[in-house]
């Protein structure tokens, strides 16, 4: 499995595809909610399974932080390092661009997953998209 920053449309467009089956399939989120108005101004990652798309995420940078979103792995490749594989690929590329600590809202479901890369929660429970979530926050 291969990790990729979109530099395409075409691997936009995968991105989008992992999105809209885990979220809007999968967790149902409505596809206004998924696709926002965030989209140009991330950066979006793609894993690729034999050249298919099964993960993806986005990084982009807001007060101070570099904020995680998106992240998701089909259901036939979860398990076996996926998920890690797109957040290091994500944490490097922050680390690259100097930045010095990271964001992340994650379902509350995910915080042992998260919490296992570093992260500590640091807010209340709260809803997102109607899917209970916990801000998370890691120095890199």
């Amino acid at each position: 499995m291969e990790v990729k920053i979109a530099q395409s449309e075409e691997q936009f467009q995968d991105a989008l595809y992992v999105r809209k089956k885990v979220f809007v399939e999968e967790q149902n989120v409505s596809v206004e909610e998924e696709i926002d108005q965030y989209e140009n101004e991330s950066t979006h990652f793609v894993l690729y399974d034999n050249n298919q798309p099964v993960g993806a995420g986005r990084f982009r940078t807001l007060d101070g932080y570099g904020k995680v979103e998106r992240i998701c792995v089909m259901k036939e490749a979860r398990k076996g390092g996926s998920g890690k594989q797109i957040m290091m690929s994500i944490e490097q590329y922050a680390a690259d661009q100097g930045v010095t600590k990271l964001k992340l809202n994650a379902q509350t479901h995910a915080i042992p997953f998260y919490e296992k890369l570093g992260y500590e929660a640091v807010s209340e429970e709260f809803l997102d998209a109607g899917i209970p979530h916990r801000t998370m926050v890691k120095p890199i």
